[in-house]
């Protein structure tokens, strides 16, 4: 079992509610002023709770952190869910998995930011559990990989899935980091030429590099 964070409350409807508020609240301070600038007191106040209440659903800033980044990790895993469909073959849905990668890193750049700038800050047991959420997106790009080699449409070695599983997730987030120097190309450019390296590398017989 990952970290559980401690609350006094005992409703577990009414923990999600507020934690919720927090989080979504934490997302735009720590964005607009960083971890570190931000005071607890200041989240409570834009969640809608007094800082006496903040602290029945957390214990610390380093909590509200962590569920940051959870919720993040938790939303984009729930994105490339929505892309994917049991009809596919296994090219077809890396594909779909792809470009919602994309999608969703178009979507949230400033909160992928937020994590790899901020995730430092976290004690080491939160800091290990945010890097197994983010393996965890990486496998679900492993395991699309190992079906299209099983069901016959990409065409490559076991050996290297892992590391292609993990560029597929880094050059989605590489709109989020590079984003300030690639002010001359489209989202829609991006993504296409993407998109196609990655196929490519992956033995797509349909996805030729032009």
């Amino acid at each position: 079992m990952g970290v559980q964070i401690g609350s006094n409350v005992k409703d577990p409807e009414r923990i999600r509610e507020r934690r919720q508020q927090i989080v979504e609240a934490a997302v735009r301070l720590f964005s607009e002023k960083g971890f570190h600038k931000t005071t607890t007191r200041e989240i409570a106040k834009a969640s809608g709770l007094s800082n006496g209440a903040l602290y029945e659903y957390v214990n610390s800033k380093e909590d509200i952190l962590f569920l940051v980044c959870q919720h993040i990790h938790n939303e984009i895993a729930r994105q490339l869910d929505i892309h994917l469909t049991d009809a596919d073959s296994g090219a077809a849905k890396l594909r779909r998995a792809i470009e919602g990668l994309f999608a969703v890193m178009q979507r949230m750049q400033a909160d992928v930011l937020l994590i790899y700038q901020e995730a430092k800050s976290l004690p080491r047991p939160y800091l290990r559990e945010v890097l197994r959420q983010e393996q965890r997106i990486v496998e679900m790009f492993e395991h699309l990989l190992q079906e299209g080699v099983k069901d016959g449409t990409l065409k490559v070695s076991c050996e290297r899935i892992p590391l292609l599983a993990h560029n597929i997730v880094v050059m989605g987030q590489m709109w989020a980091f590079h984003r300030w120097a690639l002010k001359d190309v489209s989202f829609e450019q991006f993504a296409e030429l993407q998109t196609s390296i990655l196929m490519s590398a992956s033995g797509a017989v349909d996805a030729p590099l032009e």
